[in-house]
């Protein structure tokens, strides 16, 4: 099989006989939850009022790129093995990328047998319901987990004269939501897990934790999982790989985007691709960070060894 690809440069690459290649799906969905004006204190005061006004914005992934990324992973060393050496996303990347602060607690729990941490060992449906003020119904519940679909529905539209302590509601609503689809998003793409009960519970506290720690941990983990190529699916902050790369590797640029905003992530937020050819676009990004230099790359601050 024979590709004429055409670069920016308007030269022509021929490439022969190349073996068919991996294009990684990517999982992720917008929360569509309306940022209302009296949840954004709480938001701000969480430190995840960048990543909330991010969120507002329809994102979608050039999954041909990521999957040309995915193959230069080595899970051994969390880093993509480029021809000039090795790079990763760093805490600082996180930073400049979503706003999120890197100084703090951590963010820990497990997902099963979390009750333990619960607020003296108070049962989580027990506790959803007193923050909450309601359960879900039975068909929106999967073990412990809430559908998407409840929460939008419940939480979308904050009454016009709402006590505060319906505006925490809401404001709870929207970081589970926030947290799931746009920080720590799993493979169901459709559910909201109750493990963030605990942090949602004292919403002054919220802004006392490492979120960029936690965002960067949960990126590791995923690209981990689909370095193994019999893993189609990717999932993860995949708004913060995809910024990451524009950033650090100008020829991957979209044009007309060279405006520094805050986070730097924004400028990114709104851009649309259409891949019809997913695999030819594959083999024209390794073609094109195959011939890079260590030089040509955004900062060295991303770099290791």
């Amino acid at each position: 099989m024979c590709v004429c690809i055409s670069t920016r440069n308007n030269d022509v690459v021929i490439l022969a006989y190349f073996q068919p290649t991996r294009c990684v799906r990517s999982v992720h969905r917008q929360q569509k939850m309306i940022l209302h004006d009296r949840i954004l204190p709480y938001l701000d005061r969480a430190n995840l009022l960048h990543v909330a006004r991010l969120n507002d914005y329809w994102f979608k992934l050039d999954e041909p790129m990521i999957s040309a990324f995915v193959e230069r992973w080595r899970p051994e060393t969390h880093t993509f093995h480029m021809p000039f050496g090795e790079c990763t996303v760093t805490l600082q990347d996180v930073a400049y990328q979503f706003g999120l602060p890197i100084d703090g607690h951590a963010v820990s729990g497990c997902l099963s047998d979390f009750e333990q941490l619960m607020e003296g060992g108070k049962p989580a449906w027990v506790w959803f319901g007193e923050l909450f003020g309601e359960l879900p119904p039975e068909d929106c519940i999967d073990d412990f987990t809430v559908s998407f679909s409840w929460f939008q529905n419940k939480f979308r539209v904050l009454p016009a004269h709402a006590s505060e302590e319906t505006v925490q509601i809401y404001a709870r609503g929207y970081i589970m939501m926030l947290l799931s689809t746009a920080l720590f998003t799993d493979k169901s793409g459709a559910r909201v897990h109750l493990r963030w009960l605990p942090y949602v519970a004292d919403l002054d506290g919220l802004g006392k934790y490492s979120w960029a720690s936690a965002t960067l941990s949960w990126l590791y983990r995923c690209l981990c999982r689909v370095a193994n190529r019999n893993v189609k699916n990717l999932t993860g902050p995949l708004s913060l790989l995809q910024s990451w790369i524009f950033w650090r590797f100008p020829a991957f640029r979209p044009r007309g985007f060279d405006a520094i905003l805050w986070p730097l992530a924004a400028r990114y937020m709104i851009l649309m691709y259409n891949h019809c050819h997913a695999h030819v676009c594959i083999i024209f990004y390794k073609l094109t960070y195959g011939c890079f230099v260590t030089v040509q790359v955004g900062s060295v601050s991303s770099f290791v060894g």
